[in-house]
């Protein structure tokens, strides 16, 4: 915890204080939180998708404006930016001992540091004054608790109760909007379940553990857990819907690791849930998808600051155990960002350059808040969530000398060099996929067919968004290694609420047809959607499968018909799995006798 001697005496009470007031500001944040994420369900229930949306963005302005208020408190009522060393180390001592049964340590450890590290310079950035390794455990927080709730549910059915079990689960979150035909989505459910386990009763230690809170995105719920018969775990998850007659149903059944993967993917938006003991939600969802990292899981429960720091704290533990160089990211060279990466690890590192030849018309400022609308929206799986951090210290000696003149020529501004370290002042880090337009030029027939189907579901369902790409070249999408293509190039998006879609006007006469300038008038947000042939369809094979597929994304009608759905209320179904898994709304042919 600290690289001094110990013990250190803790004689000052002023030291606690402090700790008191920082435990405060977080204890207020975590309030919210949780009321935030608990009314997601009567937003739920009374279909305000809208409202659900709203509160999701407002929610994630929630964490600075807390790490604001108590920086604020702390430098006003306690001059924390004058601590000696020594009343620095009490006050993160008696922080310690304050979280010793508190539910949420790791979420507060981290709310200390990025207090901390607002009010201190970063030379205070190491043990002796943040909070570099966890230091509560988070082990069997609930058992510590009986009062607690728990974090999730057993039931034991046997042939003959299976049925009334399922039920159970289902009526336990107490749903305040009937079901459509709750026993014929059992049926589905039951026949699902078999088809998966196949003779699966009776076996010894067979349950089911569903996680006690629902979890919200979007318009849909989802009913989270496992079924386990003897030795054998199935992962699985209940989204329920709303039904054209307004009321719910069960849509599906997402079996097994991988389609649970694509539900928590990283290009979806943050769930809402309610969680009394996020570390215990933490540790269920990981037997659910052991190959998911816990920051990956922490932020898709909506606490991204804590993915953030165990998802650096990872990093930092990758840069000691590898040898590797950074370097410039493989691809075509961005006009706004400088993309660097380390081969051996599966993100990038993307800094806004200082300067942007023509014709690109931006400002930091703006690119910044482009990056902000993306965080705060929702990804529909179509959209890479990022990482945005400050002030990174890496080892300069593991940096080739390509990238590090790179760095100095474009974005000087950001980069200092502290003895052994490069600093990064600003610097946003996203998953590494397969570029789209490299992925193109490798693939094989069937693999460029799937590949542009992909690319123009993607426009799709980010349009059902109510998001414009703005520059839809390949180059701009990755493929990530479930074959999704997913959008990574945010500078240029706008809402298609705020886009004018037009066709290019007929030209006047000859002179018109054959110059090479535009003859009509352009706005600043007018969009042209038959423009975009010439830049993406130069390929034959590709120009093929995209006509066959997406040729109205080339019609301005397309566009302006979804913008007006848009203006009018409608919030569009994006489903995170594929249509085909969907059960009918019927009973089942033959449902099995249970």
């Amino acid at each position: 915890m600290s690289n001094t001697a110990f013990p250190v005496a803790l004689t000052d009470p002023h030291a606690l204080d402090l700790a008191r007031a920082m435990l405060d500001g977080f204890n207020r944040h975590y309030r919210l939180f949780r009321e935030a994420s608990a009314a997601a369900k009567q937003r739920f229930e009374a279909a305000d998708w809208h409202g659900q949306q709203r509160a999701q963005r407002e929610r994630i302005e929630f964490y600075d404006k807390r790490v604001g208020e108590a920086a604020e408190r702390l430098l006003s009522e306690f001059k924390a930016g004058e601590l000696s060393a020594d009343l620095s180390q009490q006050f993160k001592l008696h922080y310690v001992g304050l979280l010793i049964n508190h539910h949420q340590p790791e979420l507060a450890e981290t709310f200390f540091n990025s207090v901390t590290t607002k009010i201190l310079h970063r030379r205070y950035f190491n043990n002796d004054f943040i909070f570099v390794r966890p230091t509560v455990s988070t082990e069997y927080i609930e058992v510590d608790d009986p009062t607690s709730k728990p974090t999730y549910h057993a039931y034991y059915p046997t042939k003959d109760t299976l049925r009334q079990v399922w039920r159970r689960i289902v009526d336990r979150f107490d749903l305040q909007r009937p079901f459509e035909d709750l026993d014929r989505d059992l049926d589905h459910v039951l026949a699902a379940v078999e088809g998966e386990l196949g003779n699966y009763l009776p076996r010894a230690n067979f349950q089911i553990q569903v996680l006690s809170s629902l979890f919200f995105r979007n318009k849909g719920a989802y009913l989270v857990g496992k079924v386990i018969n003897g030795y054998r775990e199935l992962p699985f998850a209940l989204p329920i819907l709303h039904t054209e007659s307004g009321q719910l149903a069960i849509d599906t059944v997402l079996f097994g690791e991988e389609e649970l993967l694509l539900l928590f993917s990283f290009a979806r938006a943050y769930f809402m849930v309610d969680m009394e003991v996020p570390s215990a939600y933490v540790q269920f969802l990981r037997t659910l998808m052991p190959r998911k990292p816990r920051s990956e899981i922490y932020s898709a429960l909506g606490l991204q600051k804590q993915g953030k720091n165990l998802f650096y704290r990872d990093f930092l533990a990758h840069l000691r155990h590898s040898s590797d160089q950074f370097r410039i990211a493989p691809g075509i060279k961005g006009m706004v960002m400088l993309v660097f990466d380390l081969p051996s690890f599966p993100y990038v590192f993307k800094v806004i350059k200082d300067y942007y030849p023509p014709p690109k018309e931006t400002t930091r400022e703006l690119i910044k808040s482009k990056y902000l609308l993306v965080k705060q929206h929702d990804r529909v799986g179509r959209m890479a969530d990022t990482l945005e951090y400050s002030n990174v210290a890496f080892p300069r000696a593991r940096f080739d000398d390509e990238l590090v003149a790179e760095l100095k020529k474009y974005c000087a501004s950001l980069i200092e060099e502290d003895g052994d370290e490069l600093v990064i002042r600003h610097v946003y880090i996203e998953r590494r996929m397969i570029p789209l337009n490299i992925y193109l030029q490798e693939a094989s027939p069937r693999q460029i067919e799937q590949a542009v189907v992909e690319y123009g579901n993607a426009i799709k369902d980010l349009v059902a968004a109510n998001i414009f790409p703005g520059d839809m070249l390949w180059k701009n999408f990755g493929v990530t290694r479930h074959g999704k293509v997913v959008f990574y190039d945010y500078d240029e998006i706008e809402y298609i609420t705020d886009c004018n879609f037009r066709r290019v006007p007929a030209p006047r006469n000859e002179e018109d047809e054959m110059s090479g300038e535009v003859w009509y008038t352009v706005g600043p947000r007018d969009v042209f959607p038959e423009t975009f042939a010439p830049f993406l369809l130069g390929n034959a094979k590709v120009r093929e499968v995209f006509m066959k597929h997406h040729a109205d994304l080339l019609d301005a009608a397309f566009w302006q018909e979804h913008k007006e759905r848009i203006l009018a209320g409608h919030v569009h179904d994006v489903f995170p799995y594929e249509a085909a898994k969907r059960f009918e709304r019927r009973r089942p042919a033959l449902a099995p006798a249970h």
